[in-house]
């Protein structure tokens, strides 16, 4: 399926401030992009660089004044996300040296706390694949998906407390409960297609079977048409965009997701 991606976002600028963002998807085996327009406005000099994950990031200085950014791609994706009950686990000494990272605990992936939990969710649940959807399942039903929650920048530990958050959060305690179990995840942020309300999106990715899977803890069935912007182990890596000095935050905020007819 082809989708085109939009995002504007509007700041008033104090002063000249720094920026990262992290706006631009790349090609890669599960997106291919057609198409992409990036305007500043005003224009200024904007350096890019690819992270530590292999994230294109944009850097620059805002000068003061009304800022906005625009950007919008044409992004070839899978309609549907591939599934693989029964994909076995991957013994620890067999995983590739790039993936061992994303079995450590993190800054809102606390997985050393679920220790215990995790083994009581997917009891008697074959190793793998099956223990991931077993947590996806048990998130489903033991904590709301509330796209209005109020509570900001909770780590894993505290959205199992509060049993509510955004999709950030549901995704911070999936990987926490997966990590736990010894089975590698990683944070994904980006596009999806048809979410209600419209914003941008996280889930995250489980390595079983030798490769990378997608889970979603906020939807009810796997669902393709995703465009991804960022991996990283959680939230502190995949922000779309970071400022220094101030702080500052967008005052208009637009996201879009349009399923196009034909190819662009």
């Amino acid at each position: 399926m082809w989708l085109r991606t939009a995002c504007k976002l509007e700041f008033t600028v104090p002063e000249p401030t720094p920026f990262i963002l992290m706006l631009r998807p790349r090609s890669g085996a599960q997106q291919w992009v057609a198409r992409e327009t990036y305007t500043l406005t005003p224009s200024v000099p904007v350096q890019e660089f690819t992270d530590a994950y292999g994230n294109l990031c944009q850097r620059f200085v805002a000068p003061p004044g009304e800022f906005s950014i625009n950007t919008s791609s044409d992004v070839q994706t899978a309609d549907m996300i591939d599934v693989a009950p029964g994909a076995p686990f991957d013994e620890v000494q067999n995983l590739p040296d790039g993936v061992l990272t994303y079995l450590l605990p993190s800054r809102y992936c606390d997985s050393e706390r679920f220790i215990e939990m995790s083994r009581s969710i997917v009891g008697g649940v074959a190793p793998g694949y099956d223990q991931v959807a077993a947590i996806c399942a048990w998130i489903r039903r033991e904590v709301r998906f509330n796209p209005a929650s109020g509570y900001n920048h909770m780590a894993a530990s505290e959205v199992n407390q509060r049993r509510e958050g955004v999709c950030r959060d549901l995704t911070h305690l999936g990987i926490a409960l997966c990590r736990s179990l010894c089975i590698p995840a990683r944070m994904v942020v980006g596009y999806l297609h048809g979410l209600a309300p419209m914003d941008l999106h996280a889930w995250f990715e489980a390595y079983v079977g030798g490769r990378w899977y997608t889970f979603d803890a906020t939807q009810d069935a796997p669902r393709g048409g995703r465009v991804t912007l960022g991996y990283g182990h959680d939230a502190a890596q995949v922000a779309i965009f970071n400022q220094f000095g101030p702080a500052l935050e967008a005052h208009d905020m637009r996201i879009s997701v349009e399923l196009l007819a034909t190819a662009p």
